[in-house]
């Protein structure tokens, strides 16, 4: 696209949907869980093994009941805002943070408490899936600023970060997103936005909603995919029920292809930025995004790349598993 825009974060930005802030006791149990996973980063392929994914699966249902319950339910219905934060989860062992890397597709192989977490976490929403085109297929990616990048529409940029549906150009992109933050933003600067269409709906007028719901854009794929070719046939925003649908929109990736459907899609993100929330993520903040729902993005932020820059691990997971046999090779779980 190439109009500019800019996002207006409320000033008394607050966390949006659900929020279960662990006590000390749950933390420590998660701790024992996460920690008997990453003494196993000697498992033949690490984390994108099948060994460790299969021992991760195991091993989660080991987490506190609470958290277990808090993910089950958000499963079954993410609620008016489609997202669901974990506050207080364990990021490391005993030993100290190492710097955040600061290089592009920067992943995690090896597994650590912070990647056994947010592992154990999705498995509880679906299945853990991963892109190959994307950051080679690591299951746990990294989520950092990267010198060079900070204009890029991606993860490794700092500019804005527009909103969108995660991977909205493939057609087994995730059902859920999980971010967990390892490092906070030292600025404060660097906000996750979310918006969602339950939210938003209502303030559509009837004509964009018409419009928005008739095969009328088009999505290409995110600068993290490298030149992975074609952009999606034509689609609609609004798919599923009319009363409560589906979105599918990235602002900074799909183009309307008449007048009128821009008009549309500029109202969506007019009423999407009326609805916003804004949240600094702190250390052991888990927040997961209804991709299906919930739009996402970032405020700016200005990387000082001194190695204790804004680091987080993303993780997807899709509940139907066998909708992307097609996609996986080898019925792994990463999509070709």
């Amino acid at each position: 696209m190439s109009e500019t825009h800019t996002l207006s974060v409320p000033l008394s930005a607050a966390a949006a949907g659900t929020v279960v802030e662990l006590t000390e006791a749950e933390q420590n149990e998660v701790a024992a869980v996460a920690g008997l996973l990453a003494a196993g980063g000697s498992v033949p392929g690490g984390i994108d093994g099948p060994g460790w994914l299969a021992a991760a699966r195991d091993a989660s249902v080991r987490l506190p009941h609470r958290v277990l319950a808090a993910l089950r339910a958000f499963r079954h219905d993410a609620g008016p805002d489609g997202v669901l934060l974990l506050r207080n989860l364990p990021v490391v062992g005993g030993g100290p943070l190492p710097a955040t890397p600061a290089v592009r597709g920067s992943v995690e192989r090896v597994p650590t408490v912070a990647a056994s977490v947010v592992t154990t976490a999705m498995l509880h929403l679906g299945e853990v899936i991963a892109f190959r085109n994307e950051k080679s297929g690591a299951l746990v990616q990294n989520v950092v600023p990267v010198p060079g990048s900070e204009s890029s529409q991606s993860n490794a940029g700092s500019v804005l970060l527009e909103l969108h549906i995660e991977n909205a150009f493939h057609d087994n992109r995730p059902d859920f997103v999980g971010l967990l933050c390892v490092r906070e933003d030292v600025t404060g600067d660097a906000k996750l936005c979310t918006s969602s269409i339950r939210r938003a709906l209502p303030l559509l007028s009837d004509r964009a909603r018409a419009v928005l719901s008739e095969p009328r854009f088009l999505t290409e794929p995110p600068p993290s995919f490298g030149a992975l070719g074609s952009v999606t046939p034509a689609h609609a925003v609004l798919n599923g029920d009319p009363e409560d649908p589906n979105v599918l929109v990235d602002f900074s990736a799909t183009h309307p292809l008449d007048a009128e459907a821009r008009r549309a899609m500029a109202e969506l993100r007019e009423v999407f930025m009326e609805t916003m929330s804004a949240l600094s993520l702190r250390v052991g903040d888990l927040a997961v995004v209804d991709n299906r729902l919930a739009v996402h993005g970032r405020t700016s932020f200005t990387p000082a790349y001194d190695g204790a820059d804004r680091w987080l691990h993303r993780v997807y997971a899709h509940l139907d598993h066998r909708r992307s046999r097609v996609d996986r090779a080898g019925g792994g779980a990463v999509l070709g």
